[in-house]
């Protein structure tokens, strides 16, 4: 089972404590919403979990994985590998077309083009966008250059897939879309989805809600999703 456990976590950015001694266990194919204030270490637990940072102190395991003994090379292999990301601005490669942006992380983990390419159009067809192959970003709406990141964050069929603030460039009924393509293909494949999010209706697509206040959590429970 690819658990996700972190242990009295703290980080701080000089005076200020971003996580404040927090620990969290996520069972795989969970999908959790994390919520909070602005400030309140929301995106630091996420990151940290992830690996993208690392904690002061405290302990970050995935599966039998320590995340925090690892050197930097090794947690950025593990993300490849592992784990996939959604973001709020997307972070699509500007120059490079819906096909290429969904293929790149399969060439990173050393796919050949040709198997890239096709599984790329497996996922870009699954989400609705089998005409925007050869569009580059800036050529798509919004909400299709989002559903191109969902569809790169899962195209290597990873454990875990992070999302933070995925709809918050978004409208509301088009961030209810991409949240609802998110959390379907998540279900199916038995994903996991920790979403960061400061809006209660893209939390109710998740099973679970974590509040974080003043850097600690405030509250862990189950909620009832949208589906």
């Amino acid at each position: 089972m690819n658990t996700l456990a972190a242990s009295n976590l703290v980080k701080t950015y000089g005076q200020v404590h971003a996580l404040a001694g927090v620990s969290l266990t996520v069972r795989q194919g969970e999908q959790l919403a994390i919520m909070g204030p602005s400030g309140s270490g929301k995106s630091t637990l996420l990151h940290c979990l992830s690996g993208i940072l690392a904690p002061d102190t405290g302990v970050v395991n995935f599966g039998h994985v320590e995340l925090t003994s690892l050197s930097d090379a090794q947690r950025s292999r593990l993300r490849r590998e592992k784990f996939g990301f959604v973001f709020q601005d997307g972070q699509l490669i500007e120059e490079l077309s819906a096909l290429e942006n969904v293929a790149f992380p399969l060439l990173l983990l050393g796919q050949s083009r040709s198997a890239a390419i096709r599984q790329a159009k497996t996922w870009l067809d699954r989400l609705g966008l089998a005409d925007k192959y050869h569009n580059k970003p800036g050529e798509m709406s919004g909400g299709q250059a989002q559903r191109v990141a969902v569809a790169r964050a899962l195209v290597h069929e990873p454990a875990i897939v992070f999302a933070d603030e995925p709809t918050g460039a978004l409208d509301q009924a088009t961030g209810h879309e991409v949240m609802q393509m998110l959390t379907t293909v998540c279900s199916m494949s038995g994903t996991t989805l920790m979403v960061v999010t400061h809006d209660t209706q893209v939390a109710r697509w998740c099973n679970r809600l974590v509040e974080i206040r003043d850097a600690l959590i405030h509250d862990d429970r189950a909620i009832r999703g949208a589906r």
